[in-house]
């Protein structure tokens, strides 16, 4: 059992989620810190600031030095693949090798009332906003799988062409390699049908939204969904860590303990604390009395 951090960088100054990652940076009970991968609120009122992700991360990898660290998720529809495969390599090299390299698919079209807020798509006015197109979910997984490909051999390959449906290189070439060999580890969030396809062939660590956003009947019908691709493909499900999403409440640690204990019984076995800002003082410190430490402690009388 793990546990790592997410500090949501919506409506939060730069300073306050460096005091977050510093502080959890010297708790050897945090494992990973984690961002997000957005570039305009997404919930709330429109305005607000929001720092770029990856851009974001690469000064906190520089600032922090044991936590392995990532975004929950990055999103495929944002940058080229090998684009994203460069800056990615760059931030293993600052961080010296402590990358975790999270995807999804990114924004595509929803089904009515399958939405955020009220039912609306969250992706429409962010993408609108910054010139990007939703495409439809079954061709996100197509470019999710080819993007997989362009990293991998960005990572191991000195020279490469690919001509996939949807990218094209010819000639590519990535220098440095990244610290960690032959790459990151991959991590790759969602839980429709053919991602969790794409899990089973592609990636060491699953990440899914635990509740309010799943029910804990989701949760595990869907890890069953996961065992089931596994079995298909000759692959065993022990060797995908399965890591989950959990906002916490601040004013209910009891709350908290209970649902990440059903989580944890449920077979997740790496548990994100995601914090809303403002970000209470010394949050860090809190979690891991007020949460992870008993949770520790009553999981291992279960």
């Amino acid at each position: 059992m793990t546990f790592g951090i997410k500090t949501t960088p919506m409506r939060v100054a730069y300073e306050d989620i460096l005091r977050v990652w510093r502080e959890a940076d010297e708790l050897p009970e945090f494992a990973d810190a984690w961002l997000w991968d957005h570039l305009m609120p997404i919930a709330g009122p429109k305005d607000g600031q929001i720092l770029e992700g990856w851009t974001l991360l690469s000064a906190l990898a520089a600032q922090t030095r044991r936590l392995r660290l990532g975004l929950l998720v990055t999103s495929n529809r944002i940058r080229p693949p090998a684009v994203l495969g460069k800056i990615a390599t760059t931030v293993d090299v600052i961080s010296r090798g402590r990358l975790i390299m999270g995807l999804g698919v990114g924004g595509t079209h929803q089904p009515a009332g399958a939405g955020g807020i009220d039912g609306e798509n969250p992706a429409i006015a962010e993408y609108d906003g910054y010139g990007l197109t939703l495409v439809p979910p079954a061709e996100g997984i197509a470019r999710l799988a080819e993007t997989i490909t362009i990293l991998r051999r960005m990572w191991t390959e000195d020279v490469f062409d690919f001509d996939g449906r949807y990218y094209t290189l010819k000639g590519n070439r990535n220098e440095p390699k990244p610290v960690q060999r032959p790459g990151p580890p991959l991590l790759v969030g969602g839980w429709g049908d053919r991602t969790l396809r794409l899990v089973a062939e592609h990636a060491d660590i699953w990440n899914i939204p635990g509740p309010p956003h799943n029910t804990l009947d989701r949760v595990i019908e869907r890890g069953r969904v996961l065992d089931a691709h596994c079995a298909a493909i000759g692959r065993d499900p022990g060797t995908i860590v399965r890591s989950v999403q959990y906002i916490v409440s601040y004013d209910d640690p009891a709350g908290d303990r209970k649902a990440i204990l059903d989580l944890i019984a449920a077979g997740l076995t790496h548990i994100v604390l995601s914090l809303r800002s403002p970000y209470p003082s010394q949050v860090a410190h809190r979690l891991v009395d007020e949460i992870i430490t008993p949770v520790r402690a009553e999981a291992g009388r279960a």
